[in-house]
């Protein structure tokens, strides 16, 4: 699973896919901080693993990209509950 969509890029681009394809330019703009070069890079490994599909000129989760985002949800979740127990203990 971490091989397929491990890492910052991968999920954030999965995620910025999840509610409509997207062009390159696209990508860029909803995610300011990758440059250009990881951008490309990381999306011809998801194109490869199959998770994402290149029809020019947008980029769409497959059926099976589609599968990740119920994991990327519960780490999600995970985060904020783990971020909130963080800041209860400091509270405290």
């Amino acid at each position: 699973t971490l091989d397929l969509v491990g890492g910052k890029w991968r999920l954030l681009i999965i995620q910025r896919l999840r509610q409509q394809p997207r062009r390159f330019g696209d990508l860029t703009q909803a995610i300011p901080e990758i440059s250009e070069k990881m951008l490309t890079q990381e999306l011809r490994a998801l194109v490869v693993h199959e998770l994402v599909e290149k029809t020019d000129p947008t980029y769409r989760l497959t059926a099976k990209g589609k599968l990740t985002l119920p994991l990327i949800e519960a780490m999600a979740v995970f985060g904020q509950q783990y971020h909130s127990l963080q800041k209860e203990e400091r509270g405290r």
